[in-house]
């Protein structure tokens, strides 16, 4: 029988200025995707992967989203709830005020993200690696999204999202796991984004790197939520 996953860190609280108007007056894990709110379709994909508890990171209009998901037991797992407050703390900064609910190792999935892979895979690299933190990457070559990685024989040589480089063929797929001690740099206030978290454990040679080779799905842009609809719309249908 199967080891229980390690809780995992939903970050739901942005603003979603890209998907405005329609994300105005709703937090962009409650928009519709293929007849539903899109977190419905990541809390059921996540306990079918043996993830039991999430902790989502909620910050504009996170009530709505604890109103919609409650405790998670009509999606097959437990949630419970990490909010921002004033200012918003970044991705970097949510994830630090919610260690006291994610113990000594937990995954961290975008609130926009879909991703159709095995969770149980990602964790055993990360177990079977030893290091701080790991990155799933995806060998992008500028196809979906603007490649932010350099992997090369199973390491992360660079990670940035502002400076790319010609090397950077691959891009953070959106999941990680990560333990606390990625944190201590950071105080608990503070307001700092994830890559830069990421960027610090390649540079200590404490990040390592997954290759997975399923494309991700993403509602972070008018583009991709047209995507994800349209893929998850596919995987509903009963098969013939």
């Amino acid at each position: 029988m199967y080891e229980p996953l390690p809780p995992l860190a939903l970050l739901a609280g942005g603003l979603s200025t890209r998907l405005r108007p329609l994300t105005e007056t709703l937090p962009k894990s409650l928009v519709p995707v293929a007849g539903e709110p899109f977190i419905a379709h990541q809390m059921r994909w996540l306990a079918s992967q043996g993830v039991g508890r999430v902790v989502i990171c909620c910050g504009f209009l996170g009530e709505q989203i604890q109103d919609y998901v409650g405790d998670g037991a009509a999606f097959g797992c437990s949630v419970s709830y990490s909010y921002d407050g004033h200012p918003l703390k970044g991705t970097g900064g949510a994830i630090k005020k919610a260690l006291p609910q994610l113990g000594s190792e937990f995954f961290i999935m975008y609130g926009d993200s879909y991703l159709p892979i095995a969770f149980r895979t990602v964790h055993e690299a990360f177990t079977r690696l030893g290091r701080i933190g790991l990155m799933a990457v995806f060998l992008n070559e500028d196809r979906w999204d603007t490649s932010n990685v350099e992997f090369q024989n199973g390491g992360i040589r660079n990670y940035d999202k502002v400076t790319i480089t010609p090397q950077m063929k691959y891009i953070d797929y959106g999941l990680g796991i990560l333990t606390p001690a990625a944190f201590e740099s950071w105080q608990d206030d503070a307001v700092f984004d994830l890559g830069l978290v990421y960027s610090r454990l390649v540079k200590t040679h404490q990040l390592s790197g997954h290759e997975v080779t399923q494309r991700f799905y993403e509602i972070g842009t008018p583009r991709g939520l047209e995507e994800t609809d349209c893929m998850l719309c596919h995987a509903s249908r009963p098969r013939e």
